[in-house]
């Protein structure tokens, strides 16, 4: 099954400890989180993130249909890094690395996401017509939800 990757990239005003603390705590994950996905989380949330830790969620991701979704943080390197592993879900493969570094005027962050679907010739169909779709649509509200955080650069 082939791998997908995902790329992005934002800068946005504030400093590098102002953005790690923002996005290190899985608290904010709902105000990133498109309402459309219904997304819930089942675990208790320490403050910061760390190696190890497991979040457990609920999401809505098609029509409706309810899947709880388990990543682990694997890796941490503070303030610049951090990296989440899906370990249950809707996919097959789920790797998300969030890279942060300071730049003229603020911060850049870059999303690098590489998954695959179960499902062979249905997810490469499912992949091609809906999933991409959906994957860009929460990174795009992300997004806006970054800018209305933190304003504009």
């Amino acid at each position: 099954m082939k791998t997908h990757r995902y790329h992005a990239v934002q800068r946005f005003p504030g400093t590098l400890q102002q953005a790690w603390a923002f996005f290190s705590d899985p608290r904010n994950l709902p105000r990133i989180t498109p309402p459309w996905l219904s997304f819930e989380v089942l675990s208790e949330l320490p403050a910061r993130m760390h190696p190890g830790l497991l979040i457990e969620y609920r999401v809505r991701p098609l029509w409706g249909v309810p899947v709880k979704w388990v990543t682990g943080i694997t890796r941490v390197e503070e303030p610049f890094l951090f990296v989440d592993e899906q370990r249950r879900g809707p996919y097959r493969f789920w790797r998300h690395e969030h890279r942060f570094r300071a730049v003229d005027g603020g911060v850049e962050m870059v999303d690098e996401v590489l998954y695959r679907l179960p499902g062979g010739p249905i997810g490469r169909l499912a992949e091609r017509l809906l999933v991409r779709k959906r994957v860009e649509a929460i990174f795009d509200y992300r997004r806006e939800a970054v800018e209305r955080i933190f304003g504009r650069r």
